[in-house]
């Protein structure tokens, strides 16, 4: 486990982003930052908020570091996992690199057995998270998980967490949801007030900050600046593109490789209905509960998603935002490997159809060896609408 705040040996091959990235961590440690990395909207941030530990999205999004990854891993696994696991092993991001602690969670196969690996390059603790939310004891287990994950912050930072803070940490959190609710939302616009690819992309870059505060105003300078264009006739969607919800995988690693097609073909997206997406943004937590950490537990099991038996509430919210946002398509993206999304996809395209709304598969992965087929079937998707 790594103590020190040294840099990679590579870090002088890395590109001048990287190394900036790098110098940037770095000196958050150096001046006492406390950072801790996790994978999963099932993970209770505010308990990280609460004791002073700034948490960081570490779900690998490139190719890049597939390859070293599959010399330990197989290489029909879900591209998230290995390029989650290829970049610590190859220390080439630069939040995983100076993490003091992963947090893991027990979603898909995959990335639980994962963690053991990865538990030998870094300090990882994982969320024991129920199968299903439909057992009386589910909600039980799941909220002495989150005092058990209270207690090994306590004790690996050598904070305290009162209740207190987890109410106040709670405050905030509630107030980044809701600032991305707002942003969603001026998709609901017709035309849509933003490029869909444009704004998934400035949520993506706001899951790097290190301080609550710098990633709420972030997306609420998005949404004013967008709303304020809007205002003074500015349109940088036509009124004729064809209106997008992709659903499914966590696409932040294929985002480009969908949404740029989409777009260049007459298309926009209006619904982003995945893992950062407004379907586990929704749910608050109720910050005047007597029991905050069961307020803050609860909230995560209302969050609905492919590892969870049964899931039929994600079709049920798929259906409402397709209403709410006069959805003409929707286009489910499936990783290589992702058995749960997969599965799910024929419970998903069932309700999409009898809804009378068009509904196509991608089932694709990080690389760009299928770039050109994922092109022509999406072109030939938005034509047809």
């Amino acid at each position: 486990m790594k103590k020190n705040l040294s840099l990679p040996e590579k870090f002088d091959e890395y590109i001048d982003t990287r190394k900036q990235s790098f110098i940037t961590a770095m000196e958050f440690k150096e001046h006492g930052g406390k950072l801790a990395g996790y994978l999963c909207s099932y993970t209770p941030n505010e308990i990280m908020d609460a004791g002073g530990i700034a948490s960081v999205a570490l779900c690998g999004t490139s190719n890049e570091p597939i390859a070293d990854a599959e010399i330990d891993l197989p290489k029909n696994l879900c591209p998230l996992i290995k390029s989650t696991y290829g970049f610590a092993k190859t220390e080439t991001c630069p939040f995983t690199y100076f993490s003091d602690l992963i947090v893991g969670e027990t979603t898909c196969d995959g990335k639980k057995k994962m963690y053991e690996l990865l538990g030998d390059l870094k300090d990882v603790h994982v969320l024991h998270l129920p199968q299903g939310t439909d057992r009386p004891h589910s909600k039980e287990s799941w909220y002495q998980e989150c005092q058990y994950f209270k207690e090994v912050l306590e004790k690996k930072f050598d904070v305290e967490i009162s209740e207190e803070d987890l109410r106040q940490a709670a405050v905030k959190r509630n107030e980044l949801r809701k600032a991305l609710i707002e942003m969603f939302e001026i998709q609901k616009a017709e035309p849509p007030m933003a490029v869909g690819t444009d704004m998934l992309l400035e949520v993506m870059k706001g899951t790097f900050s290190f301080k609550l505060e710098d990633q709420i105003a972030a997306i609420r300078k998005f949404t004013k600046e967008a709303k304020e264009k809007y205002e003074r006739g500015e349109r940088p969607v036509s009124i004729d593109a064809k209106r997008i919800l992709i659903t499914g995988c966590p696409m932040s690693g294929v985002i480009e490789k969908i949404g740029g097609p989409i777009e260049a073909n007459g298309g926009v997206i209006v619904y982003k209905d995945d893992c950062g997406g407004e379907r586990t943004q929704m749910q608050m937590v109720d910050t005047e509960a007597e029991d905050i950490m069961r307020a803050i537990s609860d909230r995560y099991l209302e969050v609905n998603c492919s590892v969870l038996t049964p899931n039929d509430g994600r079709m049920d919210h798929t259906l409402e935002a397709i209403k709410e946002y006069k959805v003409d398509g929707v286009i489910e993206v499936i990783l290589q490997a992702c058995h749960t999304f997969n599965i799910e996809a024929t419970k998903m395209e069932r309700a999409v159809r009898n809804a009378g709304i068009p509904y196509m598969k991608l089932e694709t992965d990080y690389s760009t060896a299928d770039s050109g087929q994922v092109d022509t079937r999406i072109a030939a998707f938005i034509e047809m609408l």
